[in-house]
């Protein structure tokens, strides 16, 4: 045999060799807890809110909202979640839309607004236990006196309006708040975090825990691990190190702080089955790289309109109300996998003997009950290319099929079978490669040893804990688009909240009493607000479907009210929201009452004015009808019926929501809202619906 024959020999047999070891090989892992354990679990959560990321949600028939409820919060049903995280609304735009806040200027308080109380009620009452976080995003312009400054200014004033919003929720809805958070995204300010802790223990409300900075990993975060080594006072004010989008790694001065350490907002990915990987690895890896207990997704549920940014970036998704219909998203199951075999307080095993890598690709954690009776085990291979989060580094990697060999020892030495959960999620042209939280025979244990094949995009849990499921409801009813024609007088709707199908986008809009005595929503946000996204001195509330191109709009408006704007509005081709508002574009039609005048523009901020011109016929005080038709490209506007202008307008989007709104901050009551097709407004005299 030639030395040539012999060198191919050689390599061919060693590349066989190593191929058969990295697919057939079996690797050792041991789980004991007798050299100690690891750090304390606090759980699985998600965001409701943080840019009104719920909003349409309460607008769902009872049977299909009980139904989602149930798929997010009912323990050993759905994702089983154990952390709600909240905003705190703040009458301004925060991401997807706009919260309605509790104070809006001085001698204005009210806590039944807004639909983030009526999600933690809903949460409680499926899962006692589930814990409860609060975190503002957009502050009140009553925090900044009225200036629009930050809340650090005035940081008593802002300690007051957080301590309030507390004490409401267990005043008023009998709900505790365990954690609660500084300024979401925003530079933190050591002295307000004192003065929040004292305010808070003044308050009795020393068992609330202090999260900061709840910002993205990078230099700010680094600073406030360097500012706990340096500020006692600081060091005992915060509990948790909160980190948003760490790509599930923690910088040294976190780690050696002492505080727990939280991924307290993470996720951000569409839910499909890309996300529903991303989820399943840093559910694992925030604790196998950054040590972190906790990681909270961003967002709860993708219940807002689609054409808002983030499409879809929620665990589930319920975007269509009118129709019921709602998707349980892979991303559901992901979580379930943890949480329906975990309870908060349970201990991860340590790092080695528990945690850690795989050798070919992945991770595993481990978990156990403080008896040390229970053991939970969590398995999961994602691919690197198929996995990757929004707003995530991540740092290149292989995953082959594998063999281990589990080795129970310690405290776990008399376990004798564990149940198995298992996922399989192919990539999104291998749909029949899905499997989604299965439950397979139990796996015997033989003298302390379990053996187990994985292979790549997969999860696999192995626990003790018997009584996990994948529930299931009915399947929901198809979705529809948004139906035409629409008309909401807002009878239906609870006082202090917002008409269901109507998004606000900047400033906030609620259900009063008004003058006519009627249901009537009213324009809230009167100071300018302490803002988190780029905004204007407008607001604006969008409804419908942002594909809309011919549509007619029709609503009636006073400014007979305390703290009037000056200018009331309607569009139609909105074609931006979110935190794009102020640069949204479109035809936007305002009526100054005051002045006399009418004004059209081509964008929300008033900046393009496209004609302007007298009005006859307004009444003087009380109650006016303002409407308009777009057909193509040419634009027709009414005043109580009376034809005011037709225009046509080249550069208008193609397509858009109608909104409505005020020219500046102020209040402003409107009677209904009517939208229907152009061709049915054609020949306008009044909306034939109402």
């Amino acid at each position: 045999m030639s030395s040539k024959r012999v060198n191919k020999y050689f390599i061919l047999s060693t590349y066989v060799f190593a191929l058969m070891r990295m697919t057939t090989s079996q690797d050792v892992y041991v789980f004991d807890d007798t050299s100690g354990l690891g750090r304390t679990f606090d759980g699985i959560g998600a965001l409701s809110g943080g840019g009104a990321t719920s909003k349409l949600l309460p607008g769902y028939p009872e049977q299909q909202r009980n139904e989602i409820l149930d798929y997010l919060f009912k323990p050993n049903f759905g994702a089983a979640l154990q952390i709600l995280k909240v905003e705190i609304g703040g009458g301004s735009q925060s991401g997807i839309g706009s919260e309605a806040t509790h104070i809006y200027y001085d001698g204005d308080e009210n806590y039944e607004r807004g639909y983030e109380w009526w999600i933690m009620v809903e949460a409680k009452k499926r899962n006692p236990d589930i814990k409860l976080y609060g975190l503002p995003w957009v502050m009140s312009g009553w925090v900044g006196n009225g200036t629009s400054k930050s809340p650090y200014t005035y940081p008593d004033r802002t300690a007051t309006y957080i301590v309030k919003w507390i004490l409401a929720a267990k005043k008023y809805y009998n709900l505790t708040i365990d954690y609660i958070g500084e300024w979401n995204e925003q530079q933190y300010d050591a002295k307000y975090l004192k003065i929040l802790r004292k305010a808070l223990d003044n308050a009795g409300l020393q068992n609330v825990r202090i999260v900061a900075a709840d910002d993205y990993q990078g230099e700010l975060v680094v600073d406030l691990g360097n500012d706990l080594f340096l500020d006692t006072e600081l060091a005992t004010a915060i509990d948790i190190f909160g980190v948003h989008y760490t790509s599930t790694s923690s910088t040294i001065d976190q780690i050696l702080s002492g505080k727990k350490l939280w991924a307290s907002e993470d996720y951000s990915t569409i839910n499909t089955l890309l996300g529903g990987r991303c989820w399943a690895r840093i559910l694992n890896q925030n604790y196998v790289n950054g040590l972190m207990t906790s990681t909270i997704a961003w967002n709860l549920i993708a219940s807002y309109y689609q054409g808002m940014p983030y499409d879809r970036c929620g665990l589930m998704t319920a975007y269509s109300p009118w129709s019921g219909y709602y998707s349980v998203d892979t991303p559901i199951w992901m979580s379930a996998h943890t949480t329906q075999f975990t309870k908060i307080g349970w201990k991860y095993l340590s790092r080695q003997t528990g945690v850690g890598h795989l050798k070919h690709g992945g991770s595993y954690v481990a978990l156990t009950s403080p008896d040390r009776k229970d053991l939970t085990i969590i398995i999961e291979t994602m691919a690197y290319n198929a996995s990757q989060c929004l707003h995530e580094v991540l740092t290149k990697y292989d995953v082959h099929k594998q063999n281990l060999t589990l080795k129970l020892t310690g405290s776990f030495r008399y376990i004798d079978s564990l149940f198995v959960w298992y996922s399989q999620i192919g990539d999104e042209t291998q749909k029949a490669n899905l499997v989604l939280f299965e439950s397979l025979k139990p796996l015997q244990v033989v003298n302390g040893t379990v053996k187990l094949t994985v292979d790549v995009n997969q999860i696999y849990t192995l626990t003790t804990v018997s009584g996990g499921s994948k529930g299931k409801h009915p399947d929901p009813p198809v979705s529809k688009p948004f139906p035409l024609p629409y008309v909401d007088t807002f009878e239906d709707v609870p006082y202090h909240q917002e008409p269901y199908f109507l998004s606000p986008m900047a400033g906030s809009f609620e259900v009063v009493l008004g003058k006519n005595g009627k249901r009537v929503i009213r324009q809230m946000t009167v100071l300018p607000p302490v803002d988190w996204c780029e905004t204007e001195n407008f607001s604006l509330a969008l409804v419908g479907n942002i594909s809309w191109h011919d549509i007619f709009v029709e609503t009636s408006f006073s400014l007979d009210v305390p703290y009037a704007a000056k200018g009331v509005f309607v569009a139609v081709r909105v074609n931006s929201g979110g935190c794009y508002t102020a640069g949204g574009e479109g035809i936007f039609f305002h009526i100054f009452p005051g002045d006399g005048q009418y004004q059209i523009y081509n964008d929300a901020k008033r900046s393009m004015l496209l004609g302007f011109g007298p009005i006859s016929g307004l009444n003087a005080s009380g109650w006016n009808r303002i409407a308009m038709v777009i057909k193509d490209y040419f634009a027709t506007a009414y005043i109580n019926g009376q034809l005011l202008f037709g225009i046509r307008v080249p550069l208008l989007p193609d397509h858009g929501f109608v909104g409505l709104g005020t020219s500046g901050f102020g209040h402003a009551d409107f009677d209904y809202i009517c939208v229907m097709s152009s061709d049915d407004g054609s020949k306008y005299q009044t909306c034939k619906y109402m």
